[in-house]
């Protein structure tokens, strides 16, 4: 089957928070329909949906390629001084498109985008040129949209500055370095790329196309022009919100773009040149177990056995070196048993690092849980003091916790006293972090997305609708309060919901924008209890966020994602 002349490079998912609406699974529905070979991630400033992303591109055998928008300061990251807004007093922060060509491009824009919230946020997380100079190894950049450095020079005025920058780029980047040209109908778009078509004449640079997919089909403006609204906190009959110039900014057709771009048709299959340049795989099955730290001479195994042992003992009583009795064989065959699957796996370090935590923990008093779930099946957990449930007197079988069969990393969730939670925490991260700076990280939380609910949905739409807080309310109570419900489900179970939606325009309007919006990503936040140890630096594993609020830094990545791509998760339940 041929496939079509174009794919989408500059694209937007719902991990563009409030800005992006397109969903993952729909967007491959459709890139498969319109018989795209490839498409690109490019949110707004993060890397958020880089795992899911490539999962479900993987699946719909389309070819991923990932990018980052990211946000460019006119100057040194480092400046934080004065805010950089436009005419409409908006933030006008510079754009520029990155894409991964490979594993080298894919660990710089990882580090890029990490120092961009570790050292250049402000109010958008930020890098500057002189970092793109020393990370730009396996990079595709583009001249970007109407935000970039080089298109704000020429509508500016900045004729020369323009033509400098696009010489910086060209130094930077190399062969890599492409003119984008964007068509919505705005006239400063016309503007710049009669001048992006000069520069392609001048520097002898290739032309690409793009639109800047911010919404899947073209019947999705509308909803798009609500989830900016609830970004800004404005709502559609205020003159001045937020709102995009132009229309069209959805997942065309190659035909579409053709007819769009016709006099300049190279700019619109160079994006297939771009794609076949962009070959990056994601390895997902590889743990990156960290490194706990035994006595010279001795072996992670050893010392896992000899803890284990000195643990059972001490459990059943009995002294140092006495022997165990016959009563006590099936103690003696299931730690034999069990440190064999460990050893076998290649997990005795996590059991040792699980147990160092909780010794720290037990020696400054911090009260610590008796285990639950699968990981009270554990003997070897039990006699390290992990656990304080026997499984042999209560007949729980190790192989729910732990199979040889089925290969996956074991899950110890531990219970703290809230008060000393944190003091754990940093414990550990003292002890595995290499030094203070945010390049030598080895322990961070992790990320969790708060996603556009049932109830939420309605009320957050209804805001941006400017409909009255009471009408909107009492529609949302309509919906039954059910864990996990949907729209639609809800219309199926409520007959009260669905006759408003019959027989009330106003209201019918209010759910199909909350339907379209449901389920996207809201915002971020600090996950509950995962913590992640690295076996090197993180920044070289995943790419990290500082929340804005609390100063933490966790990974872009939720704990779905840490643990696909084989990082270590441990989780401090408090």
């Amino acid at each position: 089957m041929s496939h079509a002349p174009f794919v989408h490079l500059h694209l937007h998912t719902q991990y563009s928070l409030l800005d992006g609406a397109i969903k993952h699974r729909p967007l491959f529905e459709r890139v498969n329909e319109l018989k795209m070979p490839a498409v690109g991630m490019t949110d707004h400033g993060n890397l958020f949906g880089a795992v899911e992303f490539y999962e479900a591109a993987v699946a719909a055998r389309v070819k991923p390629i990932i990018g980052c928008e990211v946000y460019l300061a006119s100057g040194s990251r480092f400046d934080k001084e004065k805010r950089e807004r436009d005419e409409s007093g908006f933030d006008a922060i510079n754009h520029l498109l990155l894409l991964a060509m490979n594993e080298t491009g894919y660990r710089n824009l990882m580090y890029l985008v990490s120092k961009a919230y570790l050292e250049g946020f402000y109010y958008k997380p930020r890098i500057d040129l002189d970092l793109l100079r020393e990370r730009s190894a396996g990079l595709i950049a583009t001249s970007g949209c109407l935000s970039s450095m080089i298109s704000r020079a020429i509508t500016g005025g900045q004729r020369e500055r323009a033509w400098q920058l696009c010489q910086d780029f060209s130094e930077i980047f190399k062969d890599r370095f492409y003119l984008e040209m964007q068509r919505h109908g705005i006239d400063l778009q016309d503007q710049v790329n009669a001048e992006i078509v000069k520069m392609s004449s001048d520097f002898g640079l290739p032309l690409l196309a793009t639109n800047d997919a911010h919404y899947l089909e073209e019947h999705d403006h509308g909803p798009h022009e609500a989830l900016l609204c609830i970004g800004t906190g404005s709502n559609l009959e205020d003159p001045k919100r937020f709102k995009f110039d132009g229309h069209g900014f959805h997942v065309k057709s190659a035909d579409d773009m053709m007819d769009l771009f016709r006099d300049h048709p190279t700019a619109v299959t160079n994006t297939l040149d771009v794609a076949e340049r962009c070959n990056l795989d994601f390895d997902m099955g590889t743990y990156h177990l960290p490194e706990f730290q035994v006595p010279a001479g001795k072996s992670r195994e050893q010392v896992l056995a000899e803890q284990s042992w000195a643990g059972l003992r001490s459990r059943l009583r009995l002294a140092p070196d006495e022997p165990f009795s016959k009563g006590q064989a099936e103690y003696v065959s299931r730690m034999e048993h069990e440190l064999g699957i460990i050893q076998n796996m290649g997990f005795p370090g996590y059991f040792l690092i699980v147990s160092d935590f909780i010794d720290y923990a037990r020696r400054h008093d911090i009260p610590v849980g008796p285990g639950r779930g699968s990981s009270a099946g554990s003997l070897v957990a039990y006699a390290l003091g992990i656990t304080g449930i026997d499984p042999i007197e209560y007949d729980i079988i190790f192989e729910r916790f732990l199979n040889p069969e089925r290969i996956s990393m074991p899950d110890i969730d531990v219970d703290f006293c809230m008060r000393g939670r944190d003091q754990v925490i940093r414990y550990v991260a003292d002890k595995y972090n290499e030094g203070d700076s945010d390049d030598e990280k080895r322990v961070a939380q992790i990320i969790t997305f708060g996603k556009l609910q049932a109830r939420a949905a309605i009320r957050d739409c209804g805001r941006a609708l400017a409909l009255p807080y009471g009408d909107v309310d009492r529609i949302a109570k309509l919906v039954p309060e059910t864990l996990g419900i949907t729209l639609e489900q809800a219309l199926e179970q409520s007959p009260e919901l669905r006759a408003r939606v019959e027989s009330d325009g106003q209201i019918r309007r209010l759910i199909d924008t909350a339907i379209r919006l449901e389920g996207l990503t809201r915002h971020a936040s600090t996950h509950a209890a995962g913590v992640v140890i690295g076996n090197a630096p993180l920044i070289e594993m995943v790419p990290l966020y500082r929340d804005p609020k609390s100063g933490d830094v966790m990974t872009q990545w939720d704990m779905r994602c840490v643990e696909k791509v084989g990082l270590i998760k441990f989780d401090f339940l408090g």
